[in-house]
């Protein structure tokens, strides 16, 4: 592909990056946006590598591929890509694409707010941008609490209580303290190891299974918090860690999701109620229930996140005859 070349412009929403894919990418087949997320694994995967991986992204690298939307009311359609393959939700990149939209003219621009229907491999996100100040609400798909405090073992730090918690992405949720540590104190590579290790416990005492849709049965990562987990504690620290221990850098959209869905599922938050977030970069995201719903028959809740994004570049990328490092690597 020496004489090709993919344009990207990069976001990232609180520390966070997002890399959207502008223009290059070849046609991506399917019916369906987990068919198209399908093909994509299988037939294009070297692009995602490309872009995701050094020398042109690292380790933890995000990235947004938008492709052609097939659910009714939906104004453009997303596939994630991160270090391990394809997302099934992400709020972080949400965000962005939210104002994204807005600012290049992918939806009519509407004041104050603007909303833009973002179909992900999860579903149908809608996303609220307000156009003056910047900031992006979006309402989640169907979430809901799996399984409610599994006591598991993990090597090194030993028994564990954790929820199972879906935010259109499956998630382990964790006090830090029962692992030893301190999500604003403890060293980034120690909480790592930690959620990595706490997600390798789940996956082997959980059986994760979406009510709906198979291609979305699986574990995503471990969310570690500071144990708060009611509104008047004030705002809750949290590191999420996903795909092949992947840090990220923002409060994670999707995993705030899952967050109040448990919160509200076990009592300790009532619908409304409006909670904050914080990542290990000090970002923060809002998090509210604003509605019961369900998910194949199982009770769920819809859930209101917030944030912002901001630019910080364009890019061309290609790679040159001969160039087989280029293909791209990884190193930590």
């Amino acid at each position: 592909m020496s004489d090709a070349s993919i344009r990207v412009l990069d976001m990232h929403t609180g520390g966070e990056p997002v890399r959207i894919v502008t223009g290059g990418y070849p046609p991506i087949r399917g019916d369906t946006i987990l068919a198209k997320r399908r093909y994509a694994r299988e037939h294009l995967d070297h692009l995602r590598k490309l872009l995701m991986f050094e020398p042109r992204g690292h380790y933890d690298m995000y990235g947004a591929l938008l492709v052609p939307p097939s659910l009714p009311g939906a104004d453009l359609a997303v596939l994630f890509m991160h270090n391990e393959g394809y997302s099934t939700m992400c709020g972080h990149a949400t965000i962005a694409l939210g104002r994204y939209a807005v600012d290049h003219g992918l939806v009519p621009r509407v004041e104050p707010v603007t909303e833009v229907g973002i179909e992900c491999p999860c579903g149908l996100v809608k996303a609220h941008v307000d156009v003056r100040e910047g900031r992006v609400d979006f309402d989640s798909v169907p979430a809901f609490l799996l399984a409610e405090q599994v006591r598991v073992t993990v090597p090194g730090h030993g028994p564990v209580v954790a929820d199972v918690s879906y935010g259109g992405a499956f998630y382990a949720v964790a006090d830090a303290t029962g692992l030893g540590l301190d999500v604003r104190k403890s060293r980034t590579r120690d909480l790592v190891d930690a959620a990595t290790a706490l997600t390798r416990a789940v996956n082997e005492a959980v059986r994760v299974e979406h009510p709906i849709e198979a291609d979305l049965s699986f574990l995503y990562g471990s969310i570690l918090t500071d144990g708060r987990e009611r509104p008047g504690e004030g705002p809750s620290a949290n590191v999420c860690v996903f795909a092949n221990a992947e840090v990220d850098r923002s409060p994670t959209g999707s995993g705030v999701t899952a967050r109040m869905a448990a919160r509200f599922a076990r009592g300790l938050v009532r619908a409304g109620e409006r909670c904050e977030f914080e990542s290990v970069t000090g970002s923060r995201f809002s998090g509210a229930v604003v509605g019961a719903t369900s998910c194949g028959g199982k009770a769920a809740v819809t859930v209101r996140v917030g944030g912002k994004a901001h630019y910080t570049g364009e890019a061309r990328y290609w790679l040159e005859e001969g160039d087989e490092i280029g293909k791209g690597f990884l190193l930590r």
